[in-house]
C-alpha cells in the first residue's frame, strides 16, 4: 500500500471516530410505541414539498414537475407551473402558501430552472396565485446565477419569519471549494427576501460591494430542511454532510456556518475533506450526526397530541427510512428515538393544523402519524 494512501486511511479513521466520540445520545428504538400510520394521499413518487389550506386540504409537490393539490385524500394537478428543469436531485422542490393566504391565494415554491444563458440550471423561488386548479400570476423572485449541469446540491426548502420575511435555501450545487464561502456567488447560502422579490435593506450583506444582497447566511452545503421555531422565532435549517457530518445549524444574520472549511464529514472515498472542525470566525451546528442519516424535512411536534413528543424536533432520514424524535433540554439533544423504522425514504415532516404529524414518504405519498388511543 502507497504510504500517502495509508495516511489518508488514518487521517479519515481519526476524523470518523473523534467525532463520533463527541457525539450526543445514541439513537433508541421507541419503546412501547403508542402510534400508527394511514395513508392520506397516495401515488406520488417524490413527495418533496408539502403545504396545509386546512385541516383537509393541502398542496404537495412532485420532485418530477408536477404540483398537487388534495382535497379530503384525493389529488388533482394544478396547471401553470413554469417549465422546470428536472435533473439529478433537482426538480419541483418546495412549496409553502403566503402567511395571509386565505386573502391572497398566493403560494411560493422552489424549483430547478434552466433560465439563463448559461447552460444547466440553478434553483429559483416564484410566487403564484392559486385560483381553483391554476397558478396564475406566476413570478420568478429569485433565480441562483451560475447555471451548471451538474445535478447535485440544489436545496431547497421555504419558511417565514415572525415579520414575513421570506427565507429559502440554495445547495453549493456540487461546487464546494468556489460557492459556499463566496458571497457574491450563487449556492451554499440562506436567503432573506421580502414576499414580492424585492431585498431587505437590512440584510446583512446589503451595502457590500459585489455582494449577493439577498444572502442571510452562507457556508452552507446542501439545506433540505427548514422552519421558524414555535417559540424563538428563529430559522433553523439542516444540512445533507457529505460523509458523515449532517448538521442543524440556527440561522444568524450574516453567520458563516463553514462549509467546506469545517467539517465533521470525509469524503465518499474515505479521504479527508479538510482537518478543521472549528475556525475562528465560524459557527458550530446545534447537533450533527456521524454517520450521516441524510435528514430531510422537519418539524416540532407542540401539539400536545403525542404528549411524550411534545416539544420534540422531528427529522426525516432518508437513508435510514425512520423519523428521528430529537429530545432538546436547555439548547441540547439529550435523546434520540426511531419513528416508524422502516415506513420508506421520508422526503418531508411538517406538523398539520389539526396537530398530527404528516410525513413524505417516496413512493408512498402523504402518511399521518395516528397516536394510540386517539387524543382528541
Amino acid at each position: 500500500m502507497k504510504k500517502s494512501h495509508l495516511l489518508n486511511l488514518v487521517l479519515s479513521f481519526f476524523i470518523f471516530t473523534s467525532c463520533a466520540q463527541d457525539q450526543g445520545p445514541k439513537i433508541q428504538d421507541e419503546q412501547n410505541p403508542k402510534y400508527i400510520y394511514e395513508t392520506v394521499v397516495d401515488g406520488i413518487d417524490i413527495p418533496w414539498g408539502m403545504t396545509f389550506i386546512s385541516k383537509n386540504e393541502m398542496l404537495i409537490t412532485e420532485k418530477s414537475g408536477v404540483l398537487y393539490h388534495a382535497l379530503n385524500g384525493e389529488k388533482s394537478e394544478i396547471s401553470g407551473l413554469p417549465e422546470i428543469y428536472v435533473r439529478g436531485q433537482g426538480g419541483l422542490l418546495d412549496v409553502i402558501i403566503a402567511p395571509n393566504f386565505e386573502t391572497s391565494k398566493t403560494i411560493f415554491f422552489t424549483a430547478s430552472s434552466s433560465d439563463g444563458i448559461e447552460k444547466g440550471g440553478h434553483t429559483a423561488l416564484y410566487s403564484a396565485q392559486l385560483d381553483g386548479k391554476a397558478l396564475t400570476n406566476l413570478k420568478q423572485l429569485y433565480k441562483g446565477e451560475g447555471n451548471t449541469k451538474k445535478g447535485q446540491h440544489w436545496g431547497s426548502r421555504i419558511s417565514f419569519d415572525s415579520k414575513g420575511k421570506l427565507y429559502f435555501s440554495i445547495g453549493d450545487r456540487g461546487n464546494r471549494d468556489v460557492n459556499p464561502q463566496d458571497i457574491t456567488r450563487d449556492g451554499g447560502k440562506i436567503y432573506r427576501i421580502n414576499q414580492d422579490g424585492t431585498i431587505p435593506t437590512d440584510n446583512p450583506f446589503y451595502n457590500e460591494a459585489g455582494s449577493k444582497k439577498a444572502v442571510f447566511s452562507y457556508g452552507h452545503r446542501n439545506p433540505q430542511g427548514m422552519l421558524t421555531h414555535p417559540e424563538t422565532g428563529k430559522i433553523w435549517v439542516h444540512e445533507h454532510g457529505p460523509r458523515g457530518g449532517d448538521e442543524i445549524n440556527i440561522i444568524g444574520a450574516g453567520n458563516n456556518y463553514g462549509w467546506p472549511e469545517i467539517t465533521y464529514g470525509i469524503n465518499y472515498s474515505g479521504t479527508p475533506i479538510t482537518a478543521n472542525k472549528d475556525l475562528p470566525g465560524m459557527e458550530q451546528p446545534f447537533y450533527y450526526w456521524v454517520p450521516s442519516i441524510a435528514p430531510s424535512g422537519m418539524a416540532f411536534s407542540t401539539s400536545g397530541k403525542y404528549p411524550e413528543w411534545k416539544g420534540n424536533l422531528m427529522v426525516g432520514s432518508l437513508v435510514f427510512e425512520y423519523i428521528e424524535r430529537l429530545v432538546i433540554k436547555k439548547n441540547k439533544v439529550v435523546a434520540r428515538h426511531k419513528i416508524l423504522e422502516g415506513v420508506g425514504r421520508i422526503r418531508n415532516v411538517k406538523q398539520g393544523p389539526d396537530g398530527l404529524i404528516y410525513i413524505g414518504v417516496e413512493g408512498k405519498g402523504i402518511l399521518k402519524i395516528i397516536p394510540q388511543p386517539p387524543l382528541n
